[in-house]
Parts: C-alpha cells; structure tokens; sequence
C-alpha cells in the first residue's frame, strides 16, 4: 500500500511539472514564473477558484510545517543523544541534555535559513543531493548486512564514511577541468553511483582484511536467513 501511494505521488509530480510546462508556453506566462518549483502554486491560483487555490497553498504549507517540526526533533534528539551523550558526557543530566537540544534546534534553523537564502540553491538539487549522500553512506550497508554473513562492524563505518565523503568530494571538490576552470565532478555521474559502489567496495575490503564477524552478531545473521527461508 505504501509504495502503490508513492508511485501515484510520483507519477502525480510529475504530470503537474509537465503539463505545468505546456501552460505556461503556450499562454505566455514566462514572466509570471520566477521559480520553475512554484509551478504548482502559479497553476492553482490561474486555473483554479480562489477559494479551492486557499486550500490548495493551505494544504502546502501544513506539509511544509510537519516536514519542518518531525525533521528539527529529530536532528536536535539524534545531535543530543547520538553525539553530545555518547561521545562527550554520558553521565548529562536531563536539564543539559533539554539546553543541548534547544541550542541544536536552533543551529540546524540557522542552518536551514542559510540555504533558503541562497539563491542558487533549489529543493530539488537540495533533496537529490542529500539522497545521494544517505543512498551512498547507507544503502550498501543495508544491502550487505541483510545478505552477506561477513560483514562487520569496521567494515560498516568504513563504507558509511567512504560512501558519504565520496559524495560531498563528487558534489563539491571541483576536479574536473573545462574552459572555464574546474568544476565538481557532479555534471559527470549523480553522485550516488559512485558514492554507493566506493562505500560497498571499502565495506566488503575491511570486512574481509579486518577481524571477523562477532559470534554474536552471526548468529543472528544465521537467525534470520533460516528464518527468511522457512517463510518463502
């Protein structure tokens, strides 16, 4: 049920940004349009009542405010229990750990805020790029821990660092030369294919060359492939 609703979101997407396109060519609204990502909002207000359109940019907005709240908890929680407590201070009392929170609440709206003024930056460009770093940190993990008895710890967090700085050198650091000076490699390959196959490679190598597998952990591994193969 969940994919069936996101391909039709997609598929939805993607006839509003292509019909958007045809509108505006063929009425000549070109001057309208600032922003290509606000095609949505031009088409409600033309085509629409302008009570339906209220709905239509209300309905935006309370996504882009749930988005906002559940993404800001998460960071400030994952940044207090996830770095300040295990790394700095384990033994933080609640009062620190809430005064850490706030202050990292805060860091990442200061953060966002500076990239909502940026105006060469796009929510597109933006949410391909942050896949790019989650598809490469994380996905060959995903896909060797599920599949592959060999992998370890080490070799975890040695394809989770490859993968992500893979993508931030392919997105950032320009290497690549052309006329006018060098750019990022990204106008080559999205950054995810080679981010994703570095972090799998490196996983799979240190794995391999480091210590072994815990007992522990393979014999949970081994748990659950008899588990998956009593089930299919």
């Amino acid at each position: 049920i969940g994919m069936s609703w996101m391909i039709v979101t997609v598929i939805g997407a993607v006839f509003v940004g292509a019909v958007g396109v045809a509108y505006v060519n063929q009425h000549d609204l070109g001057g309208q349009l600032t922003d290509a990502e606000a095609i949505f909002i031009l088409l409600s207000q033309i085509i629409f009542h302008p009570l339906v359109a209220g709905f239509l940019l209300a309905a935006i907005l309370a996504a882009i405010m749930s988005t906002i709240s559940s993404q800001l908890l998460v960071s400030s929680s994952s940044i207090t229990e996830d770095v300040y407590k295990t790394f700095f201070k384990r033994e933080a009392s609640q009062s620190e750990l809430v005064l850490i929170g706030r202050i990292a609440t805060v860091a990442v709206c200061l953060v966002a805020i500076g990239l909502a003024f940026n105006p060469n930056s796009n929510i597109l460009d933006l949410v391909s790029n942050a896949w790019a770093g989650f598809g490469s940190a994380f996905g060959p993990i995903i896909l060797l821990s599920l599949f592959w008895r060999g992998l370890t710890r080490d070799g975890a967090l040695a394809g989770m660092i490859v993968g992500a700085v893979t993508v931030l050198v392919w997105l950032y650091v320009p290497l690549l030369p052309s006329e006018n000076g060098p750019v990022p490699l990204e106008s080559l390959v999205y950054a995810m294919i080679p981010g994703f196959f570095l972090s799998g490679l490196s996983a799979w190598l240190v794995s391999t060359i480091g210590r072994s597998v815990e007992p522990k952990v393979a014999d949970g591994f081994d748990v659950m492939s008899d588990t998956m193969t009593q089930e299919s």
